[in-house]
């Protein structure tokens, strides 16, 4: 592990500023991605074809995640079995829950490191052609998915910093926050 991981590690938490306000700031300037896309499946389950997760990227996302405010880590209720659910506080009020696929879940990630997440549809869009995402299947069946999206396994620390804004662009989205990473 690099000194920068292992740094980011120990004042992750104090450099995450949340500020609530009407609008949640998206990310629609996104890098490409240099990594090839991995095939995925067209149905449900929706997963990646050939791929695996570079475990210390993982634990360092879920590490990440688990600081994000009134967010916490559980088993999904809504992909398979070993996937880890981002659910948020009951106390916190929801800007737009029908984007939520089950409960308070939302997103997810697969033991293959890839995530599904609810983003804003312009966050998605960026997200799809700048290489780090797929629509999900379903994006298309229910009003209010059409930012569903499956966001490509981490390979490097580079790509991981890219997925946890995601992360935080689906956190805002779902619950109206304005939450960056400083």
């Amino acid at each position: 592990m690099n000194i920068w991981v292992a740094l980011r590690g120990n004042i992750v938490a104090a450099m995450i500023c949340a500020v609530v306000g009407p609008v949640a700031a998206q990310t629609t300037q996104l890098p490409e991605r240099t990594t090839p896309r991995p095939e995925t499946t067209s149905g449900v389950p929706h997963v990646q074809i050939g791929v695996e997760a570079v475990p210390e990227l993982t634990e360092d996302l879920l590490r990440r995640v688990n600081e994000i405010p009134d967010v916490e880590i559980r088993e999904t209720v809504v992909s398979l079995p070993g996937a880890k659910g981002f659910w948020l506080a009951d106390n916190i009020p929801l800007e737009r829950p029908e984007v939520i696929v089950g409960g308070r879940e939302f997103a997810h990630v697969h033991p293959d490191g890839s995530l599904h997440a609810s983003l804003d549809p312009k966050t998605a869009r960026a997200a799809i052609d700048s290489g780090w995402a797929v629509a999900h299947p379903w994006s298309q069946k229910r009003p209010g998915w059409e930012g569903f999206v499956m966001i490509f396994t981490p390979s490097s620390a580079d790509e991981l910093e890219v997925v946890f804004q995601l992360v935080l662009g689906s956190y805002n989205y779902v619950t109206g926050r304005s939450l960056q990473e400083q």
